[in-house]
C-alpha cells in the first residue's frame, strides 16, 4: 500500500510534535525542582516587602503557565471569558474539581488584573516545605475537623481581602469521580452571604482526561476553562436552595459542554 502524498507530510510533522514533546518533557524534570523551590522558599526572603503577594501571585501564575507548556498542556478560554474575570471583583470564585492540574489551569488563565488567592486545607499548609511560601502568599488556612471554624477563618479571610480579590473554592471538596459534577458543600455560599460577595463560577473541562486519578504524569492535550455569569445569593431562600441552584448553574454548563 502506497503512501499518498497527504501520509508523507503528516508522518515528519507527526515526528516532530512527539521530538518537541520529548524535550519540553525533559526540560520539565530539569525546570520543575526549580519552580518547586522558587514558590517554596523565596518567602523565606521576600515575605516582609511591600507589595509581596502581588507580586508572588504573578511569578507563580507565570511559572504554572510555563510548567503547562513543558507538559504541552493548553488551555482554552475566550477572550470575552478572560475579559470577564479581569474586571470582576467583590466575588468568591467557584470552579469544580476534576484533576490536579485544575489549580495550575486557574492560574493560567486568570488574568494579571485579576488577583486570587486559594482555600486550603490546614493539613497542606502545614508541610514543612509548603509552610512558608503558602502562608506568604496569603493561602486560607481551612481546618476541616471542625466545620464552624472553617466557615469561621474563611468568613474573616473574605472580609479582610480587597474587592478586586477573590479566593478559590472547591466545592466538591475533593476531586469527583463521576462523569459529572459531585455533590457541593454549603462553604462558599454560606461565605457570600455572610460578607455580601457574589459567586463567580468557573467550569473546567477534560483535566481528568489528562490527568486521571492514580497518574502522575499528565498527557498532552487541551483543557477548556468558561466563566459563567455572577451568581447572587437569594437572603430569601435556604442556604441548600441557593447551593442547588449555584451547582444547577454550573452542572447544565458541563454537562451541556460533555
Amino acid at each position: 500500500m502506497s503512501l499518498q502524498p497527504s501520509n508523507l507530510q503528516a508522518a515528519p510533522a507527526a515526528a516532530d510534535r512527539a521530538g518537541l514533546r520529548i524535550i519540553k518533557r525533559s526540560a520539565l524534570f530539569l525546570m520543575g525542582p526549580f519552580y518547586f523551590f522558587f514558590i517554596a522558599f523565596v518567602p523565606l526572603l521576600c515575605v516582609k516587602r511591600r507589595g509581596f503577594r502581588g507580586w508572588y501571585w504573578r511569578q507563580v501564575k507565570r511559572a504554572c503557565s510555563r510548567l503547562l507548556w513543558l507538559l504541552s498542556i493548553r488551555t482554552d478560554i475566550t477572550e470575552a471569558d478572560r475579559a470577564t474575570l479581569a474586571v470582576d471583583t467583590g466575588s468568591i470564585i467557584v470552579i469544580n474539581h476534576r484533576s490536579h492540574l485544575d489549580g495550575f489551569v486557574l492560574m493560567d488563565v486568570v488574568p494579571d488584573a485579576k488577583w486570587i488567592t486559594f482555600a486550603a486545607k490546614k493539613e497542606l499548609c502545614d508541610a514543612a516545605l509548603l509552610r512558608r511560601g503558602f502562608k506568604g502568599a496569603g493561602l486560607v488556612e481551612i481546618d476541616r475537623k471542625s466545620g464552624t471554624v472553617a466557615l469561621e477563618t474563611l468568613t474573616a479571610a473574605v472580609h479582610a481581602m480587597p474587592a478586586r480579590c477573590s479566593v478559590v473554592l472547591f466545592p466538591e471538596g475533593t476531586r469527583t469521580r463521576s462523569e459529572s459534577l459531585g455533590a457541593f458543600k454549603a462553604g462558599a455560599v454560606m461565605a457570600a452571604r455572610a460578607t455580601g460577595r457574589t459567586i463567580r463560577p468557573i467550569v473546567i473541562h477534560a483535566s481528568d482526561r489528562l490527568l486521571p486519578r492514580d497518574k502522575y504524569l499528565p498527557k498532552s492535550g487541551t483543557i477548556r476553562v468558561e466563566v459563567l455569569p455572577s451568581f447572587e445569593c437569594d437572603l430569601s431562600a435556604s442556604v441548600d436552595e441557593d447551593v442547588a441552584r449555584l451547582r444547577s448553574d454550573m452542572m447544565a454548563v458541563f454537562d451541556d459542554w460533555e
